[in-house]
This record gives C-alpha cells, structure tokens and sequence, in this order.
C-alpha cells in the first residue's frame, strides 16, 4: 500500500517526525504498528503508529541504523510502501477512570494517539514520560497540548524528576491511578509486569524484528503457551505475560 509522504522532519537530535497520508482503514486501535519497505533492504521495519486519522498517519521513529537512516532522507511528496494496522493495539474501551500512560524513549509515540482516544471517550489520563537525559525528551510537549497532565523524567535528572517513570509517579503523589498503559525498552516493561500495583497493559517491542511473527524466535511465554508478539500482540495484560521468562 502506498502512503504520501507528507512531512519528515527532525524532532529533537535523531528523532524524527513522518506524516503520511493514504489508507487508514485498516488502523483500528492506537498502538498498532505498520511495516515500512525501505529501498535497498530486504526486511520491513516495523515501526508503532504514534496517531491516525480521517486518512492521515503519524509516525515517530529514532535514526539508530541504516534503514532507519534511508528513511530520513525520504522528502514529502516521495511515496512509502507500508503495510498497515498490524497487531492490536492497545485496548481504550477499558473501564479506567483515572489511566496512566508510562512511556519510554522512543516507546512514547503510540501512547499518543492512546491518549486521543480516550479523551475522546471522556476519560482524563495522566503521561508519564521517561528518557535517559534531556537530548531525548520527545513529544512531551505534544502530549501537553492535549491538555492532560504530563510528568517527565531524566534518567541523569536534567529534565523533571531524577529516575524512572515510577519515581515521577511517586513525587507527584499520584494515588489514584486504577489502570496503566505502557511502551518503552524491555528493562522498563519487565519492572512494571512484575512489580507496578496496577492492572495494565503493555506493547512489547522484544522479538518483533520481523514484524510478522512468522519464526518461533518472535513468541513469548504466557499463561496460555506461547504467543508471537507480531501477531498475538505487540499489547499484551500484564496478568498474561511470564515476565521470568522474557
């Protein structure tokens, strides 16, 4: 399927921008991902919609390899071929009233077009945004525009609170959280499965290289067997995943 470029600009150091326009039917819940074909390379990067709407995408993405680094050159006008709405998505018909949406890096973008969802819905959700230093704060400023509550940590503690994502919750004395969403590196993911007090869901970014689920090193361990992270996910309950096992 082809896509429009529309804008493809730097957002902050390596960290760029992608609006396309083209078919977005098949998009159906935020946190779904699509799969990119860059020219020169055999595999499609899968990479996770940060929004979608009334035929347009958004994607973020980091500059972290060659593919990626193609893709940085493509100007609006140039076309795309992506494969579209793969995956499930994160799910915003849960009956939460005060959310917690607990980003990492990169992992902040689907989170986005998440929070429009539920706002949408009626439901105020609070941003808890974690980076390793200020040169990757991405998109906290995005989420402030939509006038929800938004909470930023630095791992050096250059930007808002020193720490983890969880250490802003507990300095701003959140309490009233009943449910979280979460999308960042594993290490981030693996503490919230096995330690945050919540119910909750999370999109996996382990093992999906391919974005298929199309070889046995794509699953993971559940409690109901294994599961591909392509197909089954990349969002699975916190409750479901062995997190020991990952």
């Amino acid at each position: 399927m082809k896509f429009k470029i529309l804008e493809n600009r730097p957002i902050n150091g390596t960290t760029y921008l992608l609006r396309l326009q083209g078919d977005t039917s098949t998009l159906t819940r935020p946190g779904q991902f699509v799969n990119i074909s860059v020219p020169g390379f055999l595999l499609r990067r899968p990479i996770s919609v940060a929004d979608y709407k009334d035929g347009e995408m958004l994607l973020v993405y980091e500059v972290v390899g060659h593919g990626t680094e193609r893709m940085a050159e493509f100007r609006p006008g140039d076309e795309m071929d992506i494969l579209s709405g793969l995956g499930n998505g994160f799910d915003p018909e849960v009956r939460a009233k005060h959310p917690l949406l607990i980003g990492g890096g990169i992992g902040v973008a689907p989170l986005y077009g998440l929070a429009k969802a539920l706002l949408e819905r009626g439901v105020q959700p609070v941003a808890v945004l974690g980076y390793n230093n200020k040169e990757k704060v991405v998109m906290d400023d995005m989420f402030r525009d939509l006038g929800i509550r938004t909470l930023v940590a630095t791992m050096d503690g250059s930007v808002g609170t020193k720490g983890f994502a969880t250490d802003a919750i507990r300095e701003a004395g959140i309490t009233d959280g009943d449910y979280f969403y979460a999308c960042g590196p594993m290490p981030m993911l693996k503490a919230l499965g096995k330690n945050f007090p919540l119910p909750g869901e999370l999109s996996l970014d382990v093992r999906r290289g391919c974005g298929f689920g199309a070889s046995a090193g794509c699953a993971i361990k559940t409690t109901n067997g294994f599961a591909g992270v392509c197909k089954a996910g990349p969002v699975f309950k916190k409750d479901v995943v062995l997190w020991d096992e990952l």
